[in-house]
């Protein structure tokens, strides 16, 4: 006789009492070395992708979501639209919308021709500025000055009798620096923050101010002032920090930058840069130039400081003539890329990590080491590009734009 414990032995066991169990399938050893080999590459591809960030471009997923919409012919031209102005209009992008101003109006469009402000103005020298969302237009040596973001107008400012706009500018935090000429001194720049509310007045009696930018932080200004140092023309940029008394007139630090006349002023993250007629300086927060580029006595045939990190040149050997070199210039002053050019360049315009060269039949679109990113033949006439951080560009005639969406 079993007894009750051996049969349910038996029945866990199947009928055989103390069974073996089952030896375990090994995985395949082809499937564990596939496994390792996908496991690797992913390692590698992340690794790849964090070492050349920088270098990958993405922007034509970026351009499909932004422009999928917009009917564009073969091209990809968008329909052009009609605006009114003269040739003394001043144009600008911001936020992807095409900014116009002439003497008489202001206008904003989107990439397609909607008007979002058509406003009425009194202008002689409309000039535009802008960053991030924010466009400023003052009248250069006029009294008005216009600030818009979210396409509206959100401050406007009038100078009061016996002084005159020099110059104003915008950070990418929207806070303004006005530089402006009065009685009794030799300049005086005003700045303002976001909210459009002054500040801190600085005016100077020993040198002239030409123009002014506030740092990205919102915590100083830099001032590019002209005057003689020990009996010759000097050029120089002056810091201020913004937490101090209109009566501490010293500056914090000096730089000069050069005995030419500086034709643009501006305050990145990477710091200072002042374009002069004969040479490119770039200067640091803490007032040491970091960097220059002489031009070597060439001409200067036109710029943008507008992209990402460098500055684009078109230098050339003679004033007239369509021989020249295009030249990007890192934040060391240092030649980044040059290229030959040989035709009339209608316009230079660079922003993010393009390069926009209009000529009189198509549109080169270069990367910042002036690689060859996109060509469009047959610009219908352009007479004026601007750049888009996108890779897109705004083509403008005397009376026409279209957006122009590289394929």
């Amino acid at each position: 006789m079993k007894s009750m414990k051996e049969h349910r032995m038996e029945d866990i066991n199947g009928s055989r009492p103390n069974a073996a169990p089952k030896p375990k399938k090994r995985p395949n050893r082809f499937v564990r070395f596939l496994a390792f080999l996908v496991t690797l590459a992913l390692m590698m591809g992340a690794v790849a992708l964090v070492a050349n960030y920088d270098k990958l471009n993405f922007d034509f997923i970026k351009r499909w979501f932004s422009y999928r919409t917009l009917a564009r012919n073969d091209s990809g031209q968008a329909e052009s639209f009609h605006f009114v102005g003269d040739s003394s209009n001043a144009f600008a992008v911001v936020d992807g919308d095409l900014l116009v101003c002439s003497p008489n109006t202001i206008r904003l469009y989107s990439g397609s021709g909607q008007a979002f402000v058509d406003q009425a103005v009194s202008m002689t020298n409309p000039v535009v500025s802008t960053a991030g969302g924010t466009a400023l237009v003052y009248d250069a040596g006029g009294r008005e000055l216009f600030v818009y973001s979210g396409r509206e107008e959100v401050f406007s400012l009038t100078q009061e009798d016996g002084q005159a706009l020099l110059s104003a500018d915008v950070n990418q935090n929207g806070w303004l620096a006005v530089t402006s000429q009065e009685s009794g001194h030799k300049g005086s720049v005003t700045v303002y923050d976001n909210s459009y509310s002054p500040l801190v007045r600085f005016s100077l009696s020993n040198r002239f101010v030409m123009d002014a930018a506030v740092a990205p932080d919102n915590k100083s200004v830099a001032l590019l002032t002209i005057g003689l140092t020990d009996g010759n023309f000097e050029s120089r940029v002056d810091l201020y920090r913004l937490d101090r008394t209109e009566e501490e007139t010293e500056p914090d630090w000096t730089c000069p930058v050069g005995n030419n006349a500086i034709l643009d002023l501006r305050w990145t993250s990477i710091g200072i840069w002042a374009l002069g007629e004969s040479g490119l300086y770039i200067v640091s927060g803490d007032g040491a130039l970091s960097g220059s580029y002489d031009y070597g006595g060439r001409y200067l045939k036109a710029f943008s400081l507008d992209g990402d990190g460098t500055a684009s040149l078109l230098l050339g050997k003679y004033r007239a003539g369509s021989t020249a070199e295009l030249l990007t210039i890192n934040a060391s002053g240092e030649l980044a890329a040059a290229l030959p050019v040989e035709e009339q360049v209608l316009s230079l315009s660079a922003a993010g990590r393009y390069v926009g060269v209009l000529t009189a039949d198509r549109l080169d679109i270069y990367s910042q080491d002036l690689e060859l990113y996109n060509t469009l033949n047959g610009t219908q006439n352009a007479q004026k590009v601007l750049q888009r951080s996108d890779g897109s560009a705004m083509l403008i005639d005397s009376t026409t734009a279209r957006l122009y969406v590289p394929q």
